[in-house]
């Protein structure tokens, strides 16, 4: 039997003659460690009239074993380059001066290393709007592996992630609308990640203001030019579009770009500059839109109906007290509604983005602190949706 690790200890001075080989050792149990190495508790057999010099042990499925401990102590690290849900057991053999024993029982099975696939949909928190006739905000960021992509681009790689390994998520909030009284200056939303997956918050509204003008600024989709004639923002590669353009004749801001088209211009269109259009996926089990921008600040129109972006979480933008705008929807990362009576009435906030985890059934999934989850059974998948938090998700 070849021992494939092995360690030796220095002998002591004894008479060995008449000495025979130990007996075989008991494995008591084999447990997981890490993705590469397990823990092997063990009983040294009788030695036989001679000290035990050396053990060693033999996967099944066989690789190469090392140690990482260095007394007979009955527990023992074992570390090695395990294969991907491939379950191992061990035999165990023991040496002394006049012999090795024969192999132990096999121990039971273990898997070091777990891999699983995890399907995902990360949207970041939409932009926050322009008051005083500003822009509608951006949507956030929309990456999925499970539909298409913000800005209409392929699916991305679904990703191999490994049981007992934590992974870290964060839920982007929504943007702050604008004021000029104050005066307060709208922001982009906050990214939303999850593992090696980021999507970019959507990019704030313009504003108009006597303490200054705020452009509107880039995101994971743009957000709208304010009245005055000015341009939206770029939206980012893969994840959202580019907010319109502002009208300086009408009075009233661009749309906020969505993930799936950009924002409208006042000035070219012949109906208010609404929010980009959102996507819809259907990772939960249900197709849902998400992803909307935020729609401009009007002067003379009332709430539209079927605009684009309000389908998918983008926000209406006001006219006055009678049609004010309205924040985007949370966990849809839709853009805030521009407001058009400025002074002492904000732009209206950015929705709150979401992340959504598509997984096997045979998995588990354990939400950590600082996070806000549930958990739901779609055919031979589990779907978990994280609304809220920074912290780490894990899965055995």
């Amino acid at each position: 039997m070849p021992i494939v690790g092995s360690r030796g200890l220095t002998p002591r001075s004894y008479g060995f003659g008449g000495a025979g080989k130990p007996n075989a050792p008991t494995i008591n149990s084999v447990t997981r460690a890490s993705n590469t190495s397990v823990t092997i508790t063990y009983t040294l057999g009788a030695n036989n009239g001679a000290p035990i010099l050396t053990i060693g042990f033999v996967s099944s499925p066989s690789i190469a074993l090392t140690f990482t401990n260095t007394d007979l102590d009955g527990t023992i690290t074992v570390t090695g380059s395990f294969a991907s849900n491939t379950a191992y057991t061990f035999t165990m053999t023991a040496t002394n001066a006049a012999g090795t024993s024969s192999s132990s029982s096999a121990s039971n099975s273990v898997t070091p290393l777990n891999t699983f696939t995890v399907n995902y949909l990360v949207i970041a928190g939409g932009g926050g709007a322009g008051g005083n006739t500003g822009g509608g905000g951006g949507a956030g960021g929309y990456r999925t592996s499970y539909g298409t992509s913000g800005r209409n681009s392929s699916a991305e790689a679904s990703l191999s992630l490994t049981g007992g390994t934590t992974y870290s998520v964060t839920v982007g909030g929504g943007g702050v609308g604008g004021a000029t009284a104050t005066p307060i200056f709208p922001t982009n939303g906050s990214n939303s990640t999850f593992s090696t997956i980021t999507s970019a918050g959507g990019g704030s509204g313009g504003q108009e203001g006597s303490e200054g003008d705020k452009a509107a600024q880039v995101g994971g989709s743009g957000g709208g030019g304010w009245w005055g004639g000015r341009n939206g923002a770029a939206g980012t590669a893969n994840q959202g579009f580019a907010g319109g353009q502002g009208d300086d004749v009408s009075n009233r801001g661009g749309g906020g770009g969505g993930a799936g088209s950009d924002g409208e211009n006042y000035s070219t269109e012949s109906v208010e500059g609404r929010g980009g259009a959102g996507i819809a996926s259907s990772i939960t089990g249900s197709s849902i839109l998400r992803g909307g921008g935020g729609n401009g600040a009007r002067s003379n129109s009332a709430h539209g109906l079927g605009e684009l972006g309000v389908l998918a979480g983008g926000g209406f933008g006001g006219k006055n007290s009678t049609f004010p705008g309205t924040n985007g929807t949370e966990n849809t990362g839709g853009g805030g509604g521009g407001e058009y009576v400025g002074g002492a009435t904000p732009g209206k906030n950015g929705g709150s983005g979401v992340v959504i985890l598509r997984y096997s059934n045979s998995k588990t999934i354990t939400i950590g602190a600082g996070l806000t989850g549930s958990t739901a059974t779609t055919g031979s998948d589990k779907v978990t949706t994280i609304t809220a938090g920074t912290g780490n998700v894990s899965w055995a």
